[in-house]
C-alpha cells in the first residue's frame, strides 16, 4: 500500500507502520519531484519494501521525545536506524553514511540486539526497530 498525500496525518502513518508486513510507503504529492522518483517508490514497495518521506518520518519522530531502548544507541546506530525508518536499503545507508555495507549490517544487528529484537519466522525484526524508534 502506497499512500500519497497533501499532508502528513501522523495517525495513518502510524496505522501504516504498524502492520509490520512490509510493501508500504507514505509520500507527499508536493515533494514527488519527477515521474522517476515515484515509480522508483511504486516498484521499493511492491517489491515488499518501503517508500517513507522523510517529512513523514520527522513528523511522526517529533512528536515522540521520550527515553527508552532507543536512547540507548549510539548515535551512529540512531542515523542507521532514522535512515530504515525512510525505507532505505542497507546499499542505500551505506553509501549516505559513506560506511560500506557491512558496517550498515553490524550496526543493525546491535540495534537488534539493543532493541531486544530476536530473529523470529513471524516478525520482520526491521520494522519492530523502526516502530521502537517512531514510538520513543
Amino acid at each position: 500500500m502506497l499512500v500519497l498525500s497533501q499532508y502528513v496525518e501522523q495517525l495513518y502513518a502510524r496505522e501504516l507502520l504498524a502492520g509490520g508486513t512490509g510493501g508500504i510507503g507514505y509520500l507527499l504529492k508536493d515533494r514527488v519531484l519527477d515521474g522517476a522518483q515515484f515509480v522508483d517508490a511504486v516498484r521499493r514497495v511492491a517489491a515488499g519494501g518501503t517508500a517513507m518521506d522523510p517529512e513523514v518520518i520527522a513528523r511522526l519522530l517529533n512528536r515522540n521525545s521520550g527515553d527508552g531502548a532507543v536512547a540507548a544507541l549510539s548515535l551512529r546506530e540512531r542515523e542507521v536506524l532514522g535512515l530504515m525508518a525512510e525505507g532505505r536499503s542497507n546499499a542505500a545507508i551505506a553509501h549516505q553514511l559513506v560506511i560500506t555495507e557491512r558496517a550498515v549490517a553490524k550496526h543493525t544487528a546491535s540495534i537488534f540486539l539493543r532493541l531486544g529484537l530476536r530473529p523470529s519466522d513471524d516478525d520482520n525484526r526491521r520494522v519492530l526497530a523502526v516502530l521502537a524508534y517512531l514510538e520513543r
